[in-house]
């Protein structure tokens, strides 16, 4: 062995004989520091603050509290109050209990495929009121992949819902067609809202794509984290670092950053579940009836009712104010409604279903629908 460990259990031994020598090892931390609050002042701190707590008037009992009723005894070498916190702290003596951070749930939580890596959700959302200089108005559809991340964003002046279709076409022929799409409540991605069971041009689309379209709960971020990350880092790194002359100058620094990321996010995009292949020869026909399944995710209010397509439906009374999953099953007339627990991601339990009639009434083919 080492000449250093030698010389440490020769020192360790002394001149004791060694039977009885304390071979055991000691504590890394070494003895006690002569600075260190003597275990006689923690013991009377702990009698005080008890004391404090059942008697005073107050009804104070906390370490500035303590700090006080030391000084009016009159003790000698008085600790400070962060260090009769800590005291107390180490001792186990607080009523507070620390927050337990649990870990997150997986990505896609609220859908199982998605969540067990079986499926593909792509998110699309607007960053809207931009200027260029002389005050032209610019806007940007964005989206990206949960899984591969798959990016891209697109510049224009203003957006419609069909020009919004026939971008997410244009995407999904290049690059594959995901399971699920996942929008905001805007009225481009879900249709009117002044009127009941209005499903919109991007949401025909999807379905006839076998995409199953999921809308996220109103006036919540969590659920759109990932889309909204990218804005932001889209604004950072394009809209912010260059100075642009009009439209064109913008997507074409666009495009760099989004084929940048791309190649960066490639070993990812590569290890994602597959996307389907585009049909060949399709066109959208925005009049074929609806059928296939369209997502909302919704909380109740406090009576434990819900809403979907402007009509409300009771769920559940002790279930209010609660996450569900309200899936439209257009093929089969009925919606299905499951619980969602961030706590228990993979418990959703269908809690209630109900028989749902979709629209048959003709599609009005104009771009505000």
């Amino acid at each position: 062995m080492a000449l250093r460990t030698v010389q440490r259990w020769v020192f360790r031994a002394g001149s004791e004989r060694l039977d009885r020598v304390v071979w055991s090892d000691r504590p890394r931390g070494g003895s006690r520091k002569k600075i260190a609050t003597s275990s006689r002042m923690e013991n009377l701190i702990l009698r005080i603050r008890k004391q404090l707590r059942d008697e005073s008037d107050l009804g104070e009992f906390g370490a500035a509290a303590i700090h006080r009723a030391l000084a009016e005894r009159g003790s000698k070498k008085i600790p400070s109050p962060r260090t009769i916190g800590r005291i107390l702290l180490r001792r186990g003596a607080l009523d507070g209990r620390r927050r337990v951070r649990r870990p997150p749930p997986p990505k896609g939580w609220y859908l199982p495929r998605v969540a067990t890596q079986q499926g593909e959700l792509d998110s699309f959302d607007f960053v809207e009121d931009l200027r260029l200089r002389g005050g032209t108005p610019v806007n940007i559809l964005t989206g990206i992949g949960l899984h591969g991340g798959l990016c891209g964003a697109w510049v224009r002046p203003s957006w419609t819902a069909n020009f919004t279709a026939k971008t997410l076409i244009d995407h999904w022929r290049e690059h594959g067609l995901p399971d699920y799409v996942q929008f905001d409540n805007d009225t481009i991605f879900c249709g009117a809202r002044q009127f009941r069971d209005s499903f919109g041009r991007v949401i025909r689309l999807c379905l006839q794509l076998d995409v199953i379209p999921v809308f996220t709960p109103p006036h919540e971020t969590g659920f759109q984290a990932l889309i909204e990350n990218f804005n932001g880092r889209w604004q950072v790194r394009v809209w912010l670092r260059f100075f642009h002359e009009n439209h064109h100058a913008i997507q074409d620094c666009s495009d760099r950053f989004t084929r940048a990321m791309r190649h960066r996010a490639a070993p990812r995009m590569e290890a994602a579940p597959s996307r389907r292949p585009f049909p060949k020869n399709w066109k959208p026909d925005y009049q074929r009836p609806l059928k296939g399944t369209v997502i909302y995710l919704r909380r109740t209010n406090d009576r434990g009712h819900v809403e979907v397509q402007r009509r409300t439906y009771r769920i559940d009374p002790l279930w209010n104010h609660r996450l569900v999953r309200a899936e439209v099953d257009l093929s089969n007339h009925e919606i299905r409604f499951y619980r969602l627990r961030r706590r228990e991601p993979n418990d959703q339990p269908l809690i209630h279903t109900v028989v749902y009639t979709p629209p048959n009434k003709r599609f009005r083919a104009d771009d505000a629908h």
